[in-house]
């Protein structure tokens, strides 16, 4: 078996080496899937692109642009992605790489939060609940009040009542749980949004401008119910509209990673 690889100059610890290397870049794309870091990887990529093209047809000024651009391109990672490193260190060793609902709890996290925003709209008492999906809002939460409890209607009412000294800050929930709650989230800098728009509206605009998380916004004023997914409001949602977008956005697509997982999670019917 192995003779086919000393012809090749090829070494089986080579593929551990090949193997580990594909882990890290792997782990990396995992980290910053969400977030605006795709992007500006897409927008490197490019910029390589252009630098080989540029190379082959002899364009001279702008291999030379980029050849200098690319020159200091470490310490440019650097200064591009530095929000995303200082992220991904302080997350090294507390990442979970498989992780999903089951169907059932999943539903019954977007009933709770359904029954939760019409109670709360109806009552004109604003709300600000942070779903997190790919991408990572530990900081965010670390900022907050820890929790980590179980989702329910009545510890969400209570959290955003008008007398309780959390009200104004943001509930976060990561992984079908409620971690955090009084979270200060970034305001949108987006100079298109309304001077009419809200501090909760400019803080969920933010946020899932910055990652892919989804935000149920409350309006204390007008008593709307509004979802917020990359950076877009969607106003005026009833209990039906919002729990069918939250199913849409919300709920993990059943991937072979998941279904395998799933199988082997299973319990075993007991033989009789």
């Amino acid at each position: 078996m192995f003779d086919v690889f000393r012809d090749l100059d090829f070494r089986p610890v080579d593929l551990v080496d090949i193997g580990l290397v594909a882990f890290f870049i792997y782990w990396i794309l995992h980290l910053i899937r969400g977030t605006r870091a795709v992007y500006m990887l897409v927008g490197l990529v490019v910029a390589v692109s252009m630098y080989w093209l540029s190379s082959f047809g002899e364009l001279y000024t702008v291999n030379w642009i980029l050849s200098n651009f690319f020159g200091s391109l470490f310490l440019v990672i650097v200064v591009i992605f530095q929000d995303d490193l200082r992220r991904m260190l302080t997350r090294i060793g507390h990442t979970q790489w498989i992780y999903s609902l089951g169907p059932s709890q999943e539903n019954q996290v977007i009933e709770e939060l359904v029954k939760t925003s019409v109670s709360l709209a109806n009552k004109k008492i604003g709300a600000l609940i942070v779903l997190e999906r790919d991408a990572n809002v530990t900081e965010y939460v670390d900022v907050g009040i820890t929790l980590d409890a179980v989702v329910s209607k009545e510890l969400i009412t209570s959290i955003f009542l008008p007398t309780s000294p959390l009200h104004d800050g943001a509930i976060v929930l990561q992984k079908g749980r409620l971690t955090a709650a009084g979270c200060f989230l970034p305001l949108t800098m987006n100079p298109s949004v309304g001077v009419e728009v809200g501090t909760r509206h400019r803080a969920a605009i933010g946020l899932t401008e910055e990652t892919d998380s989804v935000a149920i916004v409350v309006s204390e004023e007008k008593g709307w119910i509004s979802l917020v997914v990359d950076g877009r409001i969607t106003k005026g949602l009833d209990g039906a509209a919002l729990r069918k977008m939250l199913i849409k956005y919300v709920q993990p697509q059943v991937t072979p990673l998941r279904r395998l997982w799933a199988q082997w999670t299973r319990p075993k019917p007991e033989q009789t």
